[in-house]
């Protein structure tokens, strides 16, 4: 039986209407080329798609801005871009959706991350990342930071999103603990764990099963369809609870659901009631998304984890880099009772 009610749910996306977020990071472009194949190529043991669908979405922290304001919250993106055409699609984009990108700034000799994934209506084929690794300068870095410094009086969450492109620095980091600390804001991190960061001290962080393991040093040897009952992952999961420490740490697993791990309680599984899975690009995104939103409304963490485990499984029936309405988190809480 779900914690929530859809009165209660009701109730966190009429908040949520009135609480502004904030994201950080980096974000990219997500061009998906779909078509059909009926043979394979003479040229090479390669399949011939033929073209008959080509689209654009924004990805990396865009996506986590577009799935907050999806679910109705007010949401600023400070991020630097390209000055690029790429980056000019991205604004075109996120505006449709309502992000609010006055903090995103364009650096000349900066590329804006593309990922084109190539796919049938059954199955991706190839991605093709077109991106150059660039840390920001100093420079840089304090114009990000002056941005946000000016947002973060009128947000109640920050969420950063590092996918590892240079954006996410330690400074900036340690910068973004310090001013949300003295806001008393939630600051939410899904990490990246080929991207060395000082992790400790943060609100809340949303590793997959892989990252998990990856950050705690750890092979993943076994697999339970119980996640309480896989000792692995739960000596994971205590491993960093010791090491970083976070108020939340929220292990997403996909058709299993999620970990809960809070400071000073007993972790918790809170299952998916979905076994369908046609495309896992961006449920993260929508996970901490959608938590985010919920525990920066005043929600208890674990009403958060429910709301956010069944918008990461609505996401991950939908082809491509999704968002869940609120419409349809409504909807799939009126219809499971």
């Amino acid at each position: 039986m779900s914690p929530l009610t859809p009165q209660q749910v009701r109730h966190i996306l009429e908040a949520g209407n009135r609480t502004p977020m904030l994201v950080v990071g980096d974000v990219m472009l997500d061009c998906f080329l779909t078509g059909s194949v009926a043979r394979i190529s003479p040229e090479a043991p390669v399949p011939v798609l033929k073209l008959e669908r080509e689209s654009y979405m924004p990805g990396g922290a865009a996506n986590v801005a577009r799935n907050l304001t999806a679910l109705g919250a007010p949401t600023l993106l400070c991020a630097p871009v390209g000055k690029d055409r790429e980056s000019v699609r991205l604004r075109r984009l996120l505006k449709a959706e309502r992000v609010d990108c006055r903090g995103l700034f364009s650096i000349a000799d900066r590329t804006t991350s593309v990922k084109t994934r190539v796919a049938t209506k059954q199955q991706q084929i190839v991605r093709i990342d077109q991106e150059r690794v660039q840390n920001l300068d100093s420079q840089e870095e304090r114009t990000l930071l002056e941005k946000i410094r000016e947002s973060l009086a009128r947000v109640k969450g920050v969420v950063v999103g590092d996918y590892g492109k240079g954006t996410i620095t330690d400074s900036l980091l340690t910068a973004l603990k310090t001013e949300c600390r003295k806001r008393q804001l939630w600051l939410g991190m899904d990490p990246k764990p080929i991207h060395r960061l000082d992790l400790s001290g943060l609100s809340l962080l949303t590793p997959n099963r892989k990252e998990v393991f990856e950050l705690a040093g750890l092979d993943d040897r076994t697999r339970n369809d119980n996640p309480l009952a896989d000792d692995q992952l739960c000596k994971s999961v205590k491993r960093l609870r010791r090491r970083l420490d976070p108020d939340v740490l929220l292990v997403t697993l996909g058709e299993l659901g999620m970990l809960l791990s809070q400071r000073g309680k007993p972790t918790v599984h809170v299952p998916t009631g979905s076994r369908e899975v046609f495309d896992v690009s961006g449920a993260g995104d929508t996970a901490i998304a959608s938590f985010m939103l919920a525990v920066s409304t005043g929600t208890n963490p674990l009403e958060a984890a429910v709301f956010a485990n069944r918008a990461a499984g609505l996401v991950i029936k939908k082809r491509g880099t999704s968002i869940v309405t609120e419409k349809e988190m409504l909807d799939s809480f009126l219809h499971s009772r």
